[in-house]
């Protein structure tokens, strides 16, 4: 079966013009992939067999955030060098391989969040900045989407310029301490604590007397911001998916109880793409210089079934179970693509 997917992934390849091609006597080195996802899938398998459009192979070295040091100089020959500690749980290993290991990558993609309740690889990503490595997502894109305000601020830009009817964002507050956080719309509401992420962060406040009690909470963490908007009861979730030119549209709609569905139980469909949701999708796309990869994800009103626009996520946008496989072959088809452009005169 290795070797059927090996052969299948060559020839693909040659069909689009990035073909194998017999390696010479004097074959230039293979160009390094550095793949930062550590929780899931084997990209060293994902890109076996796959080649450059000038020939070059390509050496996958996946790990996760917590287990690189980064390193770059402006005066020697060595220029980007990353520390590996040890690569990730489901990567393949190659052989000769020995962690730890020091790697000097062409290209990265970057899979996980850079920045969780419990990690902060703003430093790496930093220092992969500075190498000037061209990425998927672009690392400046990556970088911005710590900064959940700075996402949603280019989202209501959209939404001044096409209007609230074609890309309608839900409406919300932005505080920079506890002392600017004077909200004034509808109650209940929804507090989201610096760039929360996946649920965490997230607290539903009742009414102004609640909101006080929180105000004093968030004196507690000077450093952090807060963002406020109206809680919208949900009849479903909608998750829009751009990988490249390739789109999804899922609907989730919670079983368990939780107002927060991506916490609880849930069950997630996939659906038609309109062309609502996909211009949402080409839309978001534009912004910081262009996105590669994303999602849109939206809540539909209980009664009302009006859309809302929640939040957009970027290059580390999680897949659907049933579809990972053949969406992470279009990442892999759109980093090789992204690969020939930046590294194949």
């Amino acid at each position: 079966q290795a070797w059927l997917k090996e052969r299948s992934c060559a020839m693909f390849r040659a069909i689009l013009g990035h073909g194998s091609v017999p390696t010479p006597t004097n074959a230039a080195p293979p160009a390094t992939l550095l793949v930062i996802q550590a929780d899931n899938y084997d990209w060293p398998m994902l890109f076996r067999g796959c080649t450059l459009r000038d020939g070059r192979s390509i050496r996958v070295v996946q790990a996760g955030w917590s287990d690189i040091h980064v390193h770059v100089d402006t005066y020697s020959s060595s220029g980007l060098c990353v520390e590996v500690a040890r690569p990730a749980r489901k990567a393949t290993s190659q052989e000769g391989e020995r962690y730890p290991r020091t790697v000097q990558p062409d290209f990265v993609l970057i899979r996980n969040e850079v920045k969780t309740p419990d990690f902060d690889g703003r430093g790496l990503l930093n220092g992969l900045l500075f190498a000037d490595l061209p990425a998927v997502n672009s690392l400046t894109s990556i970088l911005l989407f710590c900064e959940r305000p700075a996402v949603q601020g280019q989202l209501h830009r959209i939404q001044r310029r096409v209007g609230s009817e074609r890309f309608p964002v839900v409406a919300q507050h932005f505080a920079s301490s506890h002392s600017a956080l004077m909200y004034g719309y509808t109650f209940p509401a929804v507090v989201k604590v610096g760039s929360a992420h996946a649920g965490a962060g997230k607290m539903m406040i009742t009414d102004h007397h609640q909101m006080s009690d929180f105000r004093s909470i968030l004196q507690m963490m000077p450093k952090e911001h807060c963002m406020v908007e109206p809680f919208i009861q949900g009849q479903a979730d909608l998750r829009i998916q751009k990988i490249g030119e390739h789109y999804r549209a899922f609907r989730r709609q919670g079983i368990s109880g939780e107002w927060k569905t991506n916490t609880g139980c849930s069950i997630m469909e996939e659906i038609e793409v309109c062309d609502r949701w996909r211009f949402w999708a080409d839309s978001a796309a534009e912004i910081f210089g262009g996105l590669d990869i994303l999602t849109v994800d939206a809540i539909v009103e209980e009664g009302t079934g009006q859309e809302h626009i929640l939040e957009v996520n970027g290059t580390s946008s999680g897949l659907h179970p049933d579809y990972e496989e053949e969406d992470n072959g279009y990442i892999r088809d759109l980093v090789l693509d992204a690969m020939d452009g930046a590294l194949c005169v």
